[in-house]
Parts: structure tokens; C-alpha cells; sequence
């Protein structure tokens, strides 16, 4: 549930005294809440409750609409540097063609440029339980197709009927990510371009 629903502004701050900050970061000291919110209304502002725990709770002189703005920029962000503890599982197929293997790379490489840890696994079916030198032969092509992107944190280990491997994210692999695939979508759009010119 997002911060801001808690905050308390103006004649919603319950205390009868509160430390007093302005718009430039200034101390203003402890005063009584109705001279703090005096002191707002002077100058076109809000007084918002920021530290409601302290005592007394410590009051900010700001517009609540650009703090409140503010405030969930900085939860946005905070959210997206959060992913790094987050796990994606893809799983593959010993008889995989290119184009599913093309796919899930590029998922791989999209969690990785996230910062996400990949487990890849695969799972031998059948006759395919003859032959474990074929999953280990695919896992190496991943590991190769992921140079830049990740590298194996636990390298290919068969279990029973299934080989599992952790990839943990190269530094730079949101860059490369970009990179990559910002070319790729420039060189969609060139043939377009160039027939339009025609």
C-alpha cells in the first residue's frame, strides 16, 4: 500500500506541537501546530506531517502535491532496484529448435539486464535419459550465448532426470541489453525507411 495514504497534511496532523522544517530545508524549531500551519498558509504552502514517530513529529513547509510526487518517484525507484533478490526459472528442451531457443535467450538476457538471477533447467524424457553429454553440450551453448550478459553461478549439475544451473548478472549487462536490442529494433525499422523513400 503506497506511503503516501498515510501522510498527514495541514489540519489533519494530530499533535499539538511539531518541529518545523521550510521549503529550503531550514530549521524552524519546535512550535505549536497552529503556528506552524499559520506559517504555511503565509507563504502559499502546506505543512506535511514527515516524521509522524518522532517527537515531536517533525513537519516539512512544502506543496503536497510535488512531495507527494516526489515521494512515490522515490518508491518507483527503490521498487526497481528491488529485483536483484527475484529468481526466474526458464526451463529447456534437450530437442529445442532455434526459435525457442532465440526466445528464451532473449528472456534470459532481459532478467539478467534486470538484475534478476536465471535458473535454467532442463529435463530428460524418455530415451533422452541415454544420453546427459547432449544436455551438458546445451547448457555450455547458454553459457556462451550469455558471455556479457551472466555467468554460471552454479555451474550445470545433473540431478536424476534433470540439469539445473544458476546464472547470476555480469556488471554492464543492463547496458549490453540496451545496446542489443536497440540496434535490433534500428535495423527493423531501416528496410521501412528505405521503402518509403523509394
Amino acid at each position: 500500500m503506497p506511503i503516501q495514504q498515510f501522510i498527514r497534511v495541514n489540519h489533519k496532523i494530530r499533535a499539538r506541537e511539531v518541529r518545523v522544517i521550510d521549503s529550503d530545508g531550514k530549521q524552524l524549531g519546535v512550535m505549536p501546530t497552529s503556528q506552524a500551519l499559520g506559517a504555511a498558509q503565509q507563504v502559499g504552502l502546506d505543512l506535511v506531517e514527515i516524521a509522524p514517530n518522532a517527537a515531536p513529529p517533525v513537519c516539512k513547509i512544502v506543496e503536497y502535491g510535488k512531495y507527494k510526487y516526489e515521494q512515490e518517484k522515490k518508491e518507483r525507484e527503490s521498487r526497481k532496484h528491488h529485483h536483484g533478490g527475484k529468481l526466474k526459472e526458464i526451463k529447456l528442451r534437450l530437442n529445442i529448435d532455434d526459435h525457442d531457443y532465440q526466445t528464451k535467450l532473449n528472456h534470459m538476457k532481459e532478467f539478467l539486464a534486470d538484475a534478476m538471477k536465471v535458473k535454467v533447467s532442463l529435463f530428460f524424457r524418455g530415451r533422452e535419459n541415454a544420453h546427459p553429454e547432449l544436455g551438458q553440450q546445451l547448457f555450455q551453448r547458454v553459457i556462451k550465448d550469455m558471455e556479457g550478459y551472466g555467468h554460471a553461478e552454479v555451474p550445470p549439475r545433473q540431478m536424476g532426470k534433470s540439469i539445473n544451473m544458476m546464472l547470476s548478472p555480469e556488471r554492464g549487462a543492463a547496458k549490453k541489453y540496451e545496446q542489443e536490442f536497440k540496434r535490433d529494433d534500428d535495423d527493423a525499422t531501416e528496410p521501412a525507411e528505405a521503402s518509403a523513400e523509394k
